[in-house]
């Protein structure tokens, strides 16, 4: 299942930063335990490319694992050589149409939405989603029906609900799912918490 698939299948992707590698590593392995399919770990977490790497050798070459905050073209080479089997971009970024793996592109505006899908994207990162909420994917559907959008920032359980039911792909998580668990917060809750989200991806009252 390729990564378009599973984000169709889970409609769910969790964003993982920190600053404690070890923590951030035992939350990529927690959310994965939990039925998460779809795990991101930004380049904004300390060592990140190290978390990336171990966490590709504990789960191996067929887990969805990839690397987030990337900008540009050695960000991606870097991240794909630690074992990210796909990219997340804040933004346009040039240079990573031969990557070699799936690309989802921040974009915000139709212009950059354009911009994206002509760089190749597998698929758009809407951020800030929270700018515009569940209300501006609703506007974008009529524009742009067949594309796959992955609205990210400042959704939490509610927001998640919302974006689904409007035709989005799947919805990018951080801290509302992830909470302080990558700080080396408490693994519990960020088990309650992923339970909570995986109820919500699938149309249930969590």
């Amino acid at each position: 299942m390729n990564l378009v698939e599973s984000l169709r299948a889970h409609r769910l992707l969790a964003i993982v930063r920190g600053k404690d590698p070890s923590a951030a590593l035992r939350t990529v392995r927690t959310l994965t335990e939990e039925g998460i399919a779809a795990v991101e770990v930004s380049l904004t977490t300390t060592d990140a490319l190290t978390v990336i790497r171990r966490a590709r050798e504990e789960l191996g070459p067929g887990a969805l694992l990839g690397a987030g905050t990337v900008r540009s073209a050695a960000d991606a080479a870097r991240a794909v050589d630690a074992g990210a089997s796909y990219l997340v971009t804040p933004a346009l970024v040039d240079g990573l149409q031969h990557c070699g793996v799936p690309v989802l592109m921040g974009a915000l505006t139709p212009t950059e939405i354009e911009r994206a899908l002509a760089r190749g994207a597998a698929a758009i990162k809407l951020f800030p989603g929270a700018l515009g909420g569940p209300g501006y994917l609703r506007a974008l559907r009529d524009p742009f029906p067949e594309v796959p959008f992955v609205p990210v920032g400042g959704v939490d359980a509610r927001a998640a609900r919302d974006y689904l039911d409007l035709g989005a792909l799947a919805v990018g998580v951080g801290s509302p799912l992830v909470g302080d668990a990558a700080e080396g917060g408490d693994l519990d809750l960020l088990r309650s918490r992923a339970a909570e989200f995986r109820a919500v991806a699938a149309g249930e009252t969590p």
